[in-house]
């Protein structure tokens, strides 16, 4: 498992403290129970990373698991879960039958890491999501202001 650096974690922990997850739909839903809201990305201050939200909701009587995320706007994008006051590297996440799992500001989230460009403002981030049993699910992240707080959500 791979921590952050302090200073790249407050950094974040920062940047992430401004955010939250929102409530609008920007997702899909694969017929299998699972479908995406809720999605966006923060424009990112620094030029090597930036932070996902999102909400995978699951209305199917299995559970699933996120196993991985990918995204052409980053050499690699990483799940990481937030433990107390520090930002740790998970290999998957768990997504309970007939539940949601909720990745937002000062919580799980999505790191993209070695950015080939800086998203801005108004733009929208294609981010594939990938199961271990559902098929992977294509989400539009649309780049939201640095400081985009939403009003309702999570």
């Amino acid at each position: 498992m791979r921590r952050l650096p302090l200073v790249t974690a407050a950094v974040l922990a920062g940047a992430l403290a401004l955010t939250a997850c929102g409530s609008s739909d920007s997702g899909s839903d694969d017929g299998a129970g699972l479908s995406v809201g809720s999605a966006y990305m923060p424009q990112p201050v620094s030029d090597t990373m930036a932070a996902g939200f999102l909400v995978i909701t699951n209305k199917g009587a299995a559970g699933d698991v996120l196993t991985r995320v990918t995204s052409e706007v980053a050499g690699e994008v990483t799940v990481h879960k937030t433990v107390g006051q520090t930002m740790e590297e998970a290999k998957s996440l768990d997504i309970p039958a007939h539940g949601e799992l909720v990745l937002q500001s000062g919580g799980d989230h999505l790191m993209f890491e070695q950015l080939k460009r800086k998203p801005l403002e108004g733009e929208k981030v294609a981010v594939q999501l990938h199961f271990a049993k559902t098929s992977p699910i294509t989400v539009e992240m649309p780049v939201k202001s640095a400081t985009y707080n939403p009003k309702t959500g999570h």
